[in-house]
């Protein structure tokens, strides 16, 4: 933990406002199955576990959404017998794979960014402000012990 990173006293840390009955899926689960759970906890997304308990991922439903996103062709012109692209075909197949997703390893995000239990509240709010994120998973020794979500950071802000 760097200078920056020490709680100053007083100062609320992520052991005291997280929440540790977390959801966790494993990346063999359908995605049919963690849209009904996702309504079913009402959550908006959950760490992705493998079947050591490690933290693999994250998945939301922004990752849902994009499964029903407009996918465009790319741009090409027809030469002969071939087809020429006018742009990088990368950006399309990455997308069409997560369209026809079958499992949360298609959608999931894989490089996650994490808090511990005794990093400052403010850590995860940075995190979350910086990088857009809606909640930050709290990892002690490799596994899942909670998630701190916009709600509890403003919560430990008194906002």
């Amino acid at each position: 933990m760097s200078e920056r990173d020490q709680p100053a006293k007083g100062e609320p840390l992520v052991a005291d406002v997280m929440i540790t009955d977390v959801v966790t899926v494993t990346p063999e689960m359908g995605v049919k199955e963690f849209a009904e759970l996702l309504r079913e906890k009402h959550i908006g997304g959950a760490p992705v576990v493998n079947d050591k308990g490690e933290l693999v991922g994250i998945v939301s439903e922004g990752d849902l959404m994009a499964l029903d996103a407009d996918l465009h062709f790319p741009h090409y012109i027809q030469f002969l017998d071939s087809f020429i692209y006018l742009e990088r075909t990368k950006h399309f197949e990455d997308r069409l794979k997560r369209a026809v997703a079958a499992s949360v390893d298609d959608i999931m995000t894989r490089n996650v960014f994490t808090v511990r239990p005794d990093d400052p509240v403010r850590k995860a709010a940075t995190l979350m402000a910086n990088h857009g994120f809606d909640r930050v998973p709290v990892e002690q020794d490799g596994r899942v012990v909670g998630i701190v979500g916009r709600h509890e950071v403003l919560k430990a802000l008194g906002l």
